[in-house]
């Protein structure tokens, strides 16, 4: 592992730890967290600790066409009154996340003050989106993250109903399917995912489908999603 502050410079990820901690420092600038979406590295640290660069190995993806929709979710899209739209509400799915979970143990504390700021940067720039579920007018759902080519980068999602972040996935993969994104990064593995479709694979492998996705197409316009759910069952 190296720590390097030079401008969007990263290590080989080969130089990654086990656990996939790659680099220590650096800012979380726009063109910064650019340079390292491109090359398969994400940011995660805790308040406190110097920002935290990460490639593990393997890597979690769904490819859009590969979503599993079991019997109960398609039921609940049916019934259960959800509305999907995107780009809405960014900042306030983000603060959701923050104080919801990245995954089944580990808080949401990890979205700190800058991270937030950073992304509502990259949302400004057109980078950054965000998926909505809403049920009787108000917001129980979502999911955040970065889009560069033909590859989403998921970050966080969270949930104050049961179902709305797979909801918001859903909706997700609507869009892109429209837009014909060939990857979601999940980054990290979770039951949770797992149930949905995703599967992990050799980080050399997903290198090369990073690759592929970002240099097939530069997706530049708005997300205007905005559908009921029932329309994905």
């Amino acid at each position: 592992m190296t720590t390097r502050t030079e401008p969007y410079q990263f290590p080989p990820l080969e130089e990654a730890t086990v656990d996939g901690l790659l680099a220590i420092g650096g800012d979380l600038s726009s063109e910064r967290l650019l340079a390292a979406y491109r090359k398969g590295i994400f940011p995660w640290y805790n308040p406190g600790q110097p920002i935290l660069w990460w490639s593990p190995d393997p890597r979690t993806v769904l490819y859009p066409s590969r979503l599993r929709i079991s019997r109960s979710l398609r039921k609940t899209l049916r019934h259960s009154h959800f509305h999907i739209t995107t780009d809405t509400a960014f900042d306030r799915v983000i603060v959701e996340c923050a104080e919801s979970k990245r995954d089944g143990t580990v808080t949401g504390t990890w979205i700190t003050t800058d991270m937030r700021s950073a992304y509502l940067n990259l949302y400004r720039l057109g980078y950054a989106h965000s998926v909505e579920t809403w049920q009787h007018n108000r917001l129980v759902g979502g999911l955040y993250g970065v889009a560069i080519g033909g590859i989403f980068f998921g970050e966080s999602m969270f949930s104050v109903t049961r179902d709305a972040s797979k909801v918001a996935l859903a909706g997700l993969v609507s869009q892109l399917l429209q837009l014909e994104f060939r990857l979601i990064d999940c980054q990290l593995p979770s039951t949770h995912l797992f149930s949905l479709g995703a599967q992990s694979i050799p980080r050399m492998e997903f290198v090369e489908e990073l690759q592929l996705g970002i240099n097939s197409k530069q997706m530049s316009i708005p997300w205007e999603l905005a559908i009921d759910a029932g329309d994905l069952a």
